[in-house]
């Protein structure tokens, strides 16, 4: 059974994270290229061709962003961290690390279940290990400060549960329906909505 060791203040975890998450989304960038020196009609098609690219940052700059700042709100009030906390917040951030390689995928060859399926499961690994690190945190009231609310507890692991459902559900029905099941993760926009006012109703 593992034993709950405090190992000081999550200060140098959460400078870790947002130093690897800002590291993630500038990676994100690096693939937005337009050629110089072309002709008009070149121009137009390199254009074209960006498009892709360009939805693919974008979806990854808000889920990658989202996940930051699920990360501050999961560590507020916590005045300790011990050895669990911190491997499953490193194996997260790993994750987050990885995402500018299926969004690379998803960009070049989103017609293809196996890239669809590759960026679900990377963003749905990346929200168990968001909804593991709540999950241990809530049940070690010595690693904060306060004790919060049974009810915004419950709310904060709910939203984290709904998003890793929603990623894990589309890695095997991609293969059926085809990669417009990435229509499905428009549901998490009101889910997470309604969820986070919640929340704010019982912070």
């Amino acid at each position: 059974m593992w034993t709950s060791r405090p190992d000081g203040g999550p200060d140098r975890l959460l400078a870790l994270a947002d130093g690897v998450f800002a590291i993630a989304i500038t990676l994100l960038v690096l693939d937005l290229y337009v050629p110089r020196g072309l002709e008009p009609d070149e121009y137009r098609e390199a254009l074209r061709r960006v498009l892709p690219d360009l939805g693919a940052y974008a979806l990854s700059v808000a889920v990658l962003g989202s996940f930051w700042r699920d990360h501050r709100r999961i560590f507020r009030g916590v005045r300790e961290v011990d050895g669990q906390v911190i491997i499953l917040s490193v194996l997260g951030l790993g994750v987050a690390a990885l995402v500018p390689f299926p969004t690379r995928l998803l960009a070049e060859y989103g017609d293809r279940p196996v890239s669809v399926a590759a960026y679900a499961g990377a963003v749905a690994a990346l929200g168990a290990c968001h909804l593991a690190v709540a999950a241990v945190l809530a049940k070690r009231p010595w690693l904060r400060h306060d004790t919060p609310a049974e009810a915004a507890a419950t709310l904060y692991l709910l939203d984290s549960a709904t998003i890793v459902v929603v990623f894990l559900v589309t890695v095997p029905l991609v293969f059926v329906t085809g990669p417009t099941i990435m229509w499905l993760w428009l549901v998490l926009v009101p889910a997470k909505g309604y969820l986070g006012r919640r929340h704010q109703a019982h912070g």
